[in-house]
């Protein structure tokens, strides 16, 4: 019997695990994957997380980590806005980023398990009983649900998003190509966009969002890609002349950046269970950080006693002070981008108006925590 059961080894649930072993209570985090891995991520990271994970000795200075202070966003036609991150970010790579954090909580004391997915989930007069689909079974007197985007616990939790089918997918390379060091670019093309910005070790993160729809038309990501993405000349100029180090790309289906609920039949959920900003905003990782510190110090309020309600009670007050608007305006942004028209009016507008874009990207991102 632990005292906190984490299901998902992402952000949330390391950055979850290191806080609350740090403080003494038995915590276990089920992944259903092994250490590294590549996960579907847009891999940026604004600094107003970076003070925090300083603060708990999680920030990877030894993986050397790419400075970014610079933003480009351009329109289908090859029109281009620019713009100066005032507050800065980092980019690193799930595969490594993950792995440190990894460590970083089994240092603390938290038990990492690997390779076990949770399928099932029983509530008991003492906790819950979570049990993989290998039939292992982990009891905890907390549930954390930090399992990412969407899962088979999504599902057997009946949660509002599963059943409302979402039309995005997600797909992400590792590439080396010529790109300035210290800029993301955010390059938008019909019913998409695509992130390019540098990660360690001389290597760039590709990841863009698009429709089944445009993957069905086409029968395959590479004719869906040269009849789409290719109509942007700086991504087309991206994928004829980068080398492309996956021999198969990352993909995930069916993201849904719908509301979501904070708990559900007593398990608490962070980072992207708990709620998902539009990738177009660029600002995830940071919120499945912060999420983790908001529930963590929730739950040692409350160590002594673990009470469900009152844990729950006040991370709810302070994940909707700090998150909801934010989430609200990634939403209404994004309405804006992925068609010709609208992305191009939009980012001509943004351009004679600059402390509009100034605006969102304030909005979007949170101030410096500690």
């Amino acid at each position: 019997m632990y005292d906190i059961l984490i299901i998902g080894g992402g952000l949330s649930g390391l950055i979850s695990a290191r806080l609350l072993a740090l403080e003494g209570l038995s915590v276990a985090v089920i992944e259903k994957n092994v250490y590294p891995f590549h996960r579907v991520c847009g891999e940026y990271i604004s600094n107003e997380v970076k003070p925090f994970l300083e603060s708990i000795d999680c920030f990877p200075h030894a993986l050397q980590p790419t400075s970014i202070d610079k933003l480009t966003v351009t329109a289908p036609s090859g029109f281009s806005l620019h713009a100066k991150l005032d507050m800065g970010a980092f980019g690193i790579s799930r595969y490594a980023f993950d792995n440190f954090l990894k460590m970083r909580a089994e240092e603390a004391g938290a038990t990492v398990v690997e390779g076990e997915q949770i399928g099932t989930v029983q509530q008991t007069e003492d906790g819950f009983i979570c049990t993989s689909l290998s039939h292992q079974t982990y009891r905890g007197k907390l549930l954390i649900g930090a399992q990412g985007k969407r899962s088979l616990i999504d599902k057997q939790l009946q949660r509002s998003f599963i059943h409302q089918r979402s039309p995005y997918i997600g797909i992400k390379y590792h590439i080396r190509t010529t790109h300035p060091d210290d800029l993301i670019a955010l390059h938008n093309f019909q019913d998409g966009y695509c992130g390019i910005s540098k990660v360690e070790n001389d290597t760039y993160c590709l990841c863009y969002l698009t429709t089944r729809e445009n993957l069905r038309k086409y029968g395959s990501i590479t004719k869906m890609e040269e009849a789409i993405l290719y109509q942007n000349p700086f991504l087309k100029k991206l994928f004829t002349e980068s080398e492309f180090l996956f021999q198969a790309p990352e993909v995930i289906n069916e993201i849904s950046f719908d509301a979501k609920s904070l708990s559900d039949q007593q398990v608490i959920f962070c980072g992207d269970a708990a709620g998902m900003i539009a990738p177009l905003c660029g600002n995830g990782m940071a919120m499945a950080i912060h999420s983790a510190k908001l529930l963590s110090e929730n739950i040692l309020l409350h160590k002594d006693t673990l009470d469900e309600n009152k844990i729950l009670k006040h991370y709810k007050k302070e994940w909707n002070a700090t998150f909801k608007q934010r989430l609200w305006i990634g939403r209404t942004v994004q309405k804006l981008f992925g068609r010709n028209s609208t992305t191009e009016i939009s980012l001509r507008i943004l351009s004679y108006f600059p402390f509009l874009l100034r605006w969102i990207i304030s909005k979007t991102h949170g101030d410096i925590i500690q």
